[in-house]
């Protein structure tokens, strides 16, 4: 009877340990991959080719610029202004050498100078030679790849900021 008891004791001790352990495994993968820039781009790309959709943040009918970033983003469990002109004022502008993976880049519209018109995400960080990915109203009309170094966004350029590192 003793020998049962103890058995079963150590059986249940063991069992907790083990869960919590497993427990504890879990939050750490899921706070690595909330902040793995690369697995933001990896995920970002699944939509290249998608329309654009003004006001749109579906993937099944189309994205704009904001719904693609607030999209991507909100799959990491970050919720992010849903309209361009919320990251005027949002997090601190980077120099160019401190441009990474997963960073935003944020654009004055292309007619006026003075509103924030675009945005993306830059999947190959190298400064103002970088590449993102976004969704363009522009000749693509959909997600693709464009380098910040050609003239339309060199222009238009506001700043890039960082909404992974706290």
């Amino acid at each position: 009877m003793k020998l049962n008891f103890f058995t079963i004791i150590f059986s249940v001790i063991l069992f907790s340990f083990c869960t919590a352990k497993e427990k504890n495994k879990n939050i750490i993968q899921k706070e690595q991959s909330a902040i793995d820039r690369d697995s933001i781009i990896v995920f970002a790309k699944k939509y290249l080719g998608t329309p654009y959709l003004y006001a749109s943040s579906n993937p099944q009918k189309g994205f704009d610029c904001s719904g693609f970033v607030s999209y991507v983003f909100g799959n990491f469990g970050m919720t992010l202004p849903r309209s361009s002109s919320g990251y005027k004022n949002l997090g601190t502008a980077l120099k160019p050498e401190d441009f990474k993976v997963g960073d935003i880049l944020v654009f004055y519209g292309y007619k006026d100078k003075t509103v924030i018109g675009h945005l993306g995400i830059i999947c190959e960080a190298d400064g103002m030679q970088s590449k993102f990915i976004h969704a363009s109203s522009g000749k693509a009309q959909q997600v693709t790849i464009t380098s910040l170094a050609t003239e339309h966004y060199t222009n238009r350029f506001y700043k890039c900021i960082d909404v992974i590192s706290k």
